[in-house]
């Protein structure tokens, strides 16, 4: 496949940054990553990085207008410090959080670990951010430079929180970033806060869908304009019954979309001294899981609400593969970790590319096949 222009720039840095990043602890790479990232403009850097790719003719989903379907999960920017580095890089949109109602710390250090072998992550951060206040502020800011980039927003309960209250820290942060955030998505599915997995269930998850949707049609009436797209994240432990299950209430409840999916606890794949580190694993090892609840959720909505694929996509071949079983947006994570930032404009470009051959064979259809 033919690079993208500034692709050769973009690798010849990747495979002279990434290597040095790999030496350090995860956690201190990931912080001087960003940084260096945001400081290429002020260097006079910029065209060290691939050029984006936007897409053929943008890509329209959930009311929103995206430049290009790949974008970044969360976890990347926290607290939306980072957004005009992480849009540098040609992500159609960027996903921020997880936040919680108040900055929190999140689990002890070490908390970060790579799996290089088997090219995946095993996290457990545990929600550690500044809090829903100092996103709000920071998204503001952007809005003010940028006001037509799509920018989600992941919201999490707090680590202390009951699950019993689990829903007022939800409220908390919907209503606080509601203004600012191009959609919201509600992670239930990190396996880092003790019992949040829970709220997947049934007799949890349905009153918390009914009253996100309550609330969010409140602020229609008091603020005006459209509803702000909700989207649920869910876990790829789940069988395909309760993923079916989970796709009937979304439709019930009149919810904008899903994410497919968070990290796995499954350790197939994974070997080594980091294999025991409690966390959820991501990268290489969560693709199998993250496809089969693609599969199992696509099928449960047939085509009445978008997917977002995310979970193990590290090249070109993968994004076309989970656009192919029903996604409509995509979001990459581990695999920047690993194959840097020329990835991005790699993954996009197939996607045109493959846009491109999908128009071409659909016109010749026409043309052998008139309408009567």
């Amino acid at each position: 496949m033919t690079v993208a222009k500034g692709g050769l720039l973009g690798k010849m840095l990747a495979r002279a940054g990434l290597p040095l990043l790999r030496a350090l602890p995860p956690e201190l790479a990931h912080h001087l990553g960003l940084t260096g990232l945001a400081t290429l403009p002020r260097l006079g850097l910029r065209t060290w990085l691939p050029e984006p790719v936007n897409g053929r003719r943008g890509h329209r989903c959930m009311g929103l207008d995206f430049p290009n379907p790949l974008g970044l999960a969360a976890g990347m920017d926290k607290n939306g410090d980072y957004l005009d580095a992480l849009f540098m890089l040609g992500f159609g949109f960027v996903e921020l959080g997880t936040v919680t109602p108040e900055p929190q710390p999140g689990n002890p250090r070490p908390r970060l670990f790579r799996v290089q072998h088997a090219q995946a992550l095993i996290n457990r951060m545990g929600f550690n951010n500044k809090g829903v206040d100092h996103l709000a502020r920071r998204l503001q800011e952007w809005r003010r430079r940028s006001a037509h980039t799509v920018v989600g927003v992941s919201i999490g309960k707090g680590f202390a929180t009951p699950l019993e209250h689990a829903l007022e820290d939800f409220l908390h942060c919907l209503e606080r970033i509601y203004v600012e955030a191009s959609y919201v998505a509600v992670n239930l599915s990190s396996p880092n806060t003790p019992l949040l997995r829970q709220l997947q269930e049934p007799q949890w998850l349905e009153h918390l869908l009914a009253h996100l949707d309550e609330r969010r049609r409140e602020l229609v009436r008091k603020r005006g304009g459209v509803p702000l797209p909700l989207l649920l994240k869910v876990d790829p432990d789940q069988s395909a019954g309760q993923l079916t299950h989970i796709a009937k209430l979304l439709r019930r409840h009149r919810w904008d979309g899903v994410i497919a999916t968070n990290t796995t606890l499954s350790r197939q794949g994974v070997q080594g001294r980091h294999a025991g580190q409690s966390g959820g694993v991501s990268g290489v090892p969560l693709a199998g899981p993250a496809q089969a609840a693609l599969t199992a959720l696509a099928k449960g909505l047939d085509g009445t609400l978008p997917i977002i694929a995310c979970g193990g996509i590290m090249d070109a071949a993968g994004a076309r593969q989970r656009m192919a079983q029903g996604a409509s947006l995509l979001q990459i994570y581990t695999g920047l970790v690993y194959q840097g930032p020329g990835l991005v404009p790699e993954i996009v470009a197939a996607l045109n590319a493959a846009d491109g051959h999908s128009n071409s064979s659909r016109s010749g259809a026409e043309e052998d096949h008139p309408e009567d």
